[in-house]
């Protein structure tokens, strides 16, 4: 473990005894740390803005807050620039079978985000707007003279045609990254971590995410769909949906591209990029029909 990543750690001033420090799996924008503090576990997220990416720690910092405050996300027992300390929650991390196998759950999770953090949040909030992402990422990977110029400009042909097609648009508080990871189940409530993309965006976002990154088939987004909004699901309301889906899975394209470049951790992006891809395409096809 990093020598210079430890001494911080034991330089946090809350520590009550000898601690015990585990490197927890995961994380591409962050390193997360278990410590152990007699009887207390905590996790300790260590990261500085990623300007790259557009994360910026004190948004995040806002949203955990708020999150914790409306009892969806674990409580913040310390912060300082570039470390945020967590209570640990005993949790099994989901999988996509799980996310599936929770839905109605993780629906009412959702709704909460959308509509009750905003009750808690202070001072700037962000909005993480994802075509907005996209055409930063794309600028960034023409300054960096990405190996993936040949098919940039076909890709933003296609984001400009989504961004026509998924409008107009309800805006609501969004977490904006809803992998499976980021799901915690502790037996009898399911959590939600990670707020480092948070910001107001279409709930749209969110369910698209939610069903590319969990594989969902068609049945299990008309099932996302019609509970979320509480209603059968018209053809607009579909199309918009399905063109945020594929705003989503370009975004996430976008993001590995550029984490090819700028990322120094330990991870096959260009592996990741080249199967969003392919999901994507077969996304965006369908939008054609």
């Amino acid at each position: 473990m990093d020598k210079k990543i430890l001494d911080r750690i034991y330089s946090i001033p809350i520590w009550k005894s000898n601690i015990h420090i585990k490197k927890i799996d995961g994380g591409l924008t962050n390193e997360n740390l278990l410590v152990e503090d007699n009887e207390n576990k905590y996790v300790v997220r260590i990261g500085n803005d990623i300007p790259e990416h557009l994360i910026s720690r004190s948004n995040e910092l806002i949203a955990s807050e708020a999150a914790a405050k409306c009892k969806i996300s674990p409580d913040i027992v310390y912060h300082e620039d570039g470390i945020l300390v967590l209570d640990f929650i005993e949790s099994k991390t989901l999988n996509d079978q799980a996310v599936k196998k929770n839905i109605l759950k993780i629906i009412r999770l959702i709704k909460k985000i959308h509509h009750e953090i905003p009750k808690y949040l202070y001072g700037q909030s962000l909005i993480f707007w994802v075509f907005h992402v996209i055409r930063n990422y794309a600028k960034f990977l023409k300054d960096n003279n990405s190996s993936h110029l040949k098919i940039l400009s076909t890709l933003m042909k296609k984001s400009e045609q989504i961004e026509v097609l998924a409008s107009p648009f309800q805006i609501v508080f969004g977490h904006n990254d809803l992998l499976p990871a980021n799901f915690l189940d502790d037996g009898s409530r399911i959590w939600i971590i990670d707020w480092e993309y948070a910001g107001y965006n279409t709930p749209l976002f969110d369910l698209g995410g939610l069903a590319s990154n969990n594989n969902f088939e068609f049945k299990d987004e008309i099932f996302l769909l019609e509970n979320y909004f509480e209603k059968k699901i018209n053809d607009k309301l579909l199309l918009q949906y399905n063109s945020m889906k594929c705003a989503s899975l370009l975004r996430e394209i976008m993001w590995s591209m550029v984490s090819e470049i700028s990322s120094k951790i330990n991870f096959d992006y260009s592996e990741y990029s080249q199967e969003n891809i392919i999901k994507f395409n077969k996304a965006f096809n369908s939008l054609q029909r």
